[in-house]
């Protein structure tokens, strides 16, 4: 991923925070096809559940081709044998991450409305970096918003750039349009009536 013609596009599914390993993967397993990477996010989950589920994700994703990246927990992704890892600004060190998972590794960060935060972040060995909020969210309702100005920045080097934050299908479009490569979605696919047409939408929003 050294260039952004080559860059991963569409949905980046972030998993609801659900305790029930059964019911997680069943609500996963309809929508995953539709997905460009799975990201195993759970703030509800003690660590030994968190583990039970990445385990449990990996059988499913390897089954569909789609990369399982561990969020906040690099040392559970190398542990599981995970695609990668994403660290926000208190999830510890990436130079240290990006040692433990290997140079093929995907490794992100958070980088809110940062562009200063993006470039340190890639000099430090993340693979792509993620902005927002770039709409209110229900996930982060106090998160401050980002300029999509961010997506377009060419003083970022060329990795693919994550945008997160209150998005839909809808808006997922302008996001595209304005240099996004993935969107971060949790409650607009897991939340929706119908969670596999959700996720077929927002990876729609990148046929442009």
């Amino acid at each position: 991923m050294n260039a952004r013609s080559a860059a991963p596009r569409g949905l980046y599914l972030l998993t609801p925070d659900e305790i029930d390993t059964a019911r997680l993967l069943a609500r996963v397993a309809p929508v995953l096809p539709h997905a460009t990477w799975l990201q195993y996010r759970n703030k509800r989950a003690d660590a030994a559940q968190r583990r039970a589920q990445v385990h449990a994700l990996l059988p499913l994703c390897r089954a569909t081709g789609v990369p399982l990246i561990v969020n906040d927990d690099w040392q559970l992704a190398a542990d599981a044998g995970a695609d990668g890892a994403h660290l926000g600004r208190d999830d510890g060190a990436l130079g240290e991450a990006r040692a433990a998972l290997g140079a093929d590794a995907i490794l992100g960060a958070s980088c809110y409305d940062d562009i200063g935060r993006a470039q340190a972040a890639v000099t430090a060995g993340a693979s792509y970096v993620a902005f927002g909020a770039f709409f209110p969210s229900p996930t982060k309702p106090d998160a401050p918003l980002a300029r999509k100005a961010l997506l377009r920045d060419v003083s970022l080097p060329p990795v693919p750039r994550v945008a997160i934050g209150g998005i839909t299908p809808d808006n997922a479009r302008q996001l595209a349009a304005a240099g996004a490569d993935l969107v971060a979605v949790i409650s607009g696919v897991f939340d929706a009536r119908h969670p596999a047409a959700a996720a077929r939408a927002y990876r729609a929003a990148f046929d442009l």
